[in-house]
């Protein structure tokens, strides 16, 4: 098979959960001798690479130049046009669409992005109903399945992206060191709450691994606390996680899943979480998972990373200040919330069959 994915997010490099999981997907149809190429946004000038065998166009302002999507999939003629939920605007959905009706299949990361629900940012009914025709809809957990069944009618097909490696997992947990980590802080992300339990506990070292959504003033709110050290990048998230003694994962917008919450369960690192979206689906029963008042509104400008400036409710810190300081002061605690951490982790991967969006396209191949 031939398959081409477009999103309008940087591919090369990786940016997010979203395009990590659809470059494993590819990765392993590459694997398995199907053809596959990414039209995707640029973070800089135009830009052709190849990664384990797929190729990557990066297309600088894609959404207005959608014509490039379109020599792209009269040239290659794909079998399938996966589009990823990251196309804010929906254009890419349509220019696809136009061009390829038939084999669309709807990749459903991020429900913000999404043109139909409570938590879009975009509504769009024409846009919905493109989505309504679609070969398929993939959703990547069933909390999220539920949410688009529910806005839409459709069912969708839940398939976790096989992104976490192969076994064995490092074991990183270390009650005596390392910091209280989070990853990506911004608003949406809770940046709020990590700052404010950063202030509680000044004797223990935080840290903060800076994502898509961090912007200049994130980072000059951070320089501030002279116990958080802020990461700019690693190669590999493990790199991170391995200066983490607690993952701090308080998202006060509807989450898709939580995938740092799993790698870091993963490695038994006890994770803190609040419960928005499908994070109390990703944390599998272990504990520590607070309600949130969530985000409800938005105002219409946008900061430098190209998100809307959120209107934070007002968080009751406490359940988040017990929980963090009976995890830093008991190491039985500690110990035994590490330990279910990895167990549940691990039986949630052990589940997962890197084949199956594979076996999703073969099946719709096989009614053309």
């Amino acid at each position: 098979m031939r398959i081409l994915l477009t999103s309008n997010a940087s591919y090369a490099p990786a940016r997010g959960g979203s395009t990590r999981s659809n470059l494993v997907w590819l990765r392993h149809l590459v694997e398995r001798g199907h053809a596959c190429r990414v039209v995707c946004a640029s973070l800089g000038d135009d830009a052709e690479d190849t990664m384990c065998k797929v190729q990557i166009h990066s297309v600088k302002n894609l959404v207005q130049r959608r014509n490039v999507l379109e020599n792209h999939i009269r040239e290659f003629n794909p079998d399938f046009v996966l589009v990823s939920s990251e196309d804010l605007s929906h254009l890419l959905l349509g220019e696809a669409t136009r061009l390829a009706p038939d084999r669309i299949i709807y990749l459903a990361h991020t429900p913000q992005f999404f043109p139909f629900g409570a938590e879009s940012w975009n509504a769009n009914a024409r846009a919905t109903e493109m989505i309504r025709s679609a070969r398929a809809v993939v959703a990547i957990g069933h909390s999220m399945a539920d949410y688009i069944e529910q806005a839409t009618g459709v069912h969708p097909t839940v398939i976790h992206p096989p992104i976490y490696g192969q076994p064995p997992f490092a074991r990183l947990d270390c009650f005596d060191r390392g910091s209280v980590m989070m990853i990506n802080p911004c608003q949406v992300k809770g940046i709020g709450i990590f700052i404010e339990l950063a202030r509680r506990f000044r004797q223990y070292p935080f840290a903060a691994l800076a994502g898509w959504g961090t912007s200049t003033t994130d980072r000059k709110t951070l320089a501030l606390l002279n116990n958080v050290q802020l990461i700019e990048s690693v190669d590999n998230i493990e790199e991170a996680l391995g200066q983490a003694r607690v993952l701090l994962m308080p998202s006060l917008w509807y989450e898709g899943f939580g995938l740092i919450a799993m790698e870091a369960m993963l490695r038994a690192i006890p994770v803190i979480s609040s419960d928005s979206g499908g994070l109390r689906e990703a944390r599998q029963g272990t504990g520590f998972v607070i309600p949130v008042r969530p985000i409800q509104r938005y105002l219409s400008e946008f900061d430098e990373t190209h998100m809307p400036r959120p209107v934070i409710p007002e968080q009751d810190l406490e359940p988040w200040t017990e929980a963090l300081g009976s995890l830093l002061q008991n190491r039985a605690l500690y110990e035994a919330e590490a330990e279910r951490c990895r167990a549940h982790a691990l039986a949630f991967v052990a589940r997962l069959d890197a084949s199956d969006l594979e076996k999703l396209l073969l099946s719709l191949a096989a009614k053309n």
